[in-house]
């Protein structure tokens, strides 16, 4: 991750849970740090430019394995993710469906025998075949094509859904790895302050009770950094689980957290919202709800049936030839009903597609104005918050070296620097998330 060019080196973001709370204290610390401004000789109280021992090999990040990369771990997931393994399975058994519909009837063989004396008696054997009228095989075919095509948007609605929660979990795993280190940097930071309030209380400048201040404020800088790496380790977890049982080791997530999505045109995503795999999918829903439809219409005629077959008559001597056709009569069964029903779902197919498409319109316009929000937001902590944040916090560390301030103004400060920088890799966190959102609607991949 690139931090802004506000920030100080080794330090952007914290691990600190506080970050909706606003910067109340920051008005006044800049006021105060002011007063200590003549004093910029002084050692700050913050974390050398060198990774600390508390930053390294204690977190999940450091597992053995090469470094992954989001095109890795989307091959992974779309190589053995159970559940796109699923709907390919799906898929490919609308094949035998398919291949089934093609199927004509098979004929019979029959065999009847009149008298059982040997002398008067009549054997007849003949082959029966049925034949399909009124369309009835072409339209069966289209039912199990438009199935098959069914399948096929729904393997496509699951790939889109999968690189979208890929895209996420990994994100998310990048900003995990920054609150570790971050946490990391604020406990060193802890640990300064209580070093320097305890040479400041043997030296008799100042009462005790600052150095239980800050020891207080260095085990929950401790706190927080155990919060980080159990969060680290959820996020890789999290990560693993799209790959499904095909998991190989891998170390740190490579990233830019802070590269943040272009938030495309309004007009752009509505040209595009016709090819999404939602709509795709019901689209194909009212297909073959329209061809299950046509099918119940040939079913209303009746299939006749023709026989061949030979008779030997004993009492006559000779062999006969059997001819015969049999037709259905539709008197007490017309197939109204299932005609009837097919009808009305093709009706519910056509308006399932409306809601669909109304749905997804809503549902981009959200997830858009949420990109486009959290992208401004985190431009404006970036640009404004955070060097202001800083500057407070520095000008009151050496206002504390120089005994102008009491630790509390300090700790306040440090406080309000810590929740500007996890304000602002959440927002950058929302802003990837919202893109994966739009990708997951639109079927897009080339963002991953």
């Amino acid at each position: 991750m690139s931090f802004p060019s506000s920030l100080p080196p080794g330090a952007a973001l914290s691990v600190s849970a506080r970050a909706g709370r606003p910067f109340h204290g920051l008005v006044a610390l800049l006021a105060l740090a002011m007063v200590a401004a003549g004093a910029r000789a002084a050692e700050p109280l913050s974390p050398s430019s060198e990774p600390q021992a508390s930053q390294v090999s204690e977190s999940a990040a450091q597992a053995a394995g090469p470094a992954l990369t989001l095109s890795q771990a989307l091959a992974l997931a779309l190589d053995g993710n159970p559940g796109l393994r699923a709907a390919r399975q799906a898929l490919a058994a609308t094949e035998g469906a398919v291949l089934q519909s093609q199927a004509r009837p098979n004929p019979e063989i029959g065999y009847s025998q009149e008298d059982t004396r040997r002398s008067t008696r009549t054997l007849t054997v003949q082959l029966n075949q049925t034949l399909e009228v009124g369309g009835k095989r072409e339209a069966r075919m289209r039912v199990a094509e438009r199935g098959r095509d069914v399948a096929r948007a729904e393997l496509a609605s699951a790939e889109a859904a999968l690189r979208a929660d890929v895209a996420t979990a990994f994100f998310g795993l990048l900003a995990a790895q920054q609150r570790v280190v971050l946490a990391g940097q604020t406990l060193d930071i802890a640990r300064s302050a209580r070093e320097a309030a305890a040479k400041r209380v043997a030296a008799g400048k100042i009462a005790p009770l600052e150095e239980t201040k800050a020891r207080v404020a260095e085990s929950g800088a401790l706190l927080e950094q155990s919060q980080a790496q159990s969060a680290l380790r959820v996020a890789r977890g999290q990560l693993r689980a799209l790959w499904g049982e095909r998991v190989q080791p891998f170390g740190e997530a490579e990233g830019e957290v802070d590269d943040l999505p272009e938030v495309p045109p309004l007009q752009a995503l509505q040209q595009r919202i016709q090819e999404a795999p939602a709509i795709l999918r019901a689209r194909q829903v009212l297909e073959q709800s329209r061809a299950t439809a046509e099918l119940e219409r040939a079913r209303r005629l009746p299939d006749p049936t023709v026989s061949l077959g030979v008779k030997r008559a004993q009492e006559v001597g000779r062999n006969q030839l059997v001819v015969g056709i049999s037709v259905p009569l539709p008197v007490l069964d017309s197939n109204r009903g299932n005609q009837l029903q097919a009808l009305r779902l093709a009706d519910q197919a056509e308006e399932e597609l409306q809601a669909a498409r109304v749905q997804l319109q809503a549902q981009l316009f959200e997830a858009r104005e949420l990109l486009q929000a959290s992208r401004q937001q985190a431009r404006q902590l970036a640009d404004e918050v955070l060097p202001a944040a800083r500057s407070a916090y520095e000008l009151a560390a050496r206002g504390f070296a120089l005994g102008k301030f009491a630790y509390l103004d300090v700790l306040d400060a440090q406080r309000t620097w810590s929740e500007a920088r996890v304000q602002y890799l959440d927002r950058l966190l929302a802003t990837h998330r919202a893109a994966a959102d739009i990708d997951r609607l639109l079927g897009n991949s080339s963002g991953l």
